[in-house]
């Protein structure tokens, strides 16, 4: 399975493979998923978690004993947690960031749903959430799961990239193409 999908090998998509083998065997996709997902939120709040995952200074005792310590407080355990643990172990926690896209992908073909990447300036309402859904629904006829990254450098506007396709309406992509065709005139 993980070699069918691009972004679904190497390192992470074997982790995150096990992963979705051992939660749909144990028919807990869902939890699982939630967990990640808190755990992907954690990481994107807390730049001391981050540098727990990431940096190679830490031993991987002290980084176990760490990440069940915060694992214990977010409330994550059964699968999900000793997954992140046996990462921990094996000093392959600074990809955990990749497995939980990889697993993402894999819950989305399982449940028959596509995948978005999506880039905006600014963290979109509920409301634009439910809206670009719908639009992405309307053209692949499938449900679509979203990645969403916050990047103010693009200004305004999004960047879209499911499967093959890439739909870039950034503001910071609109005035490059206005400064080299200034460019060429001038």
């Amino acid at each position: 399975m993980a070699s069918e999908d691009p972004s679904v090998s190497g390192v992470s998509g074997r982790y995150a493979t096990a992963l979705f083998e051992l939660a749909r065997d144990e028919k807990s996709i869902d939890a699982v998923t939630a967990d990640l997902e808190k755990f992907s939120a954690m990481l994107a709040e807390s730049p001391d978690l981050v540098r727990l995952v990431r940096s190679p200074v830490f031993a991987s005792e002290v980084q176990g004993k760490a990440l069940a310590a915060v694992l214990a407080k977010a409330g994550i355990s059964g699968i999900s947690a000793n997954f992140l643990k046996v990462l921990a172990a094996n000093r392959r926690l600074f990809v955990v960031a990749d497995v939980i896209r990889a697993y993402r992908a894999l819950v989305a073909k399982f449940k028959g749903e596509a995948t978005a990447d999506v880039t905006v300036a600014e963290k979109l309402s509920d409301k634009n959430l439910e809206a670009l859904k719908a639009a992405l629904k309307s053209v692949t006829g499938k449900d679509v799961a979203l990645n969403i990254n916050v990047d103010p450098a693009i200004i305004g506007g999004l960047v879209v990239k499911l499967g093959s396709r890439m739909v870039d309406s950034s503001i910071r992509t609109k005035l490059n193409s206005i400064k080299h065709a200034m460019k060429e005139a001038g």
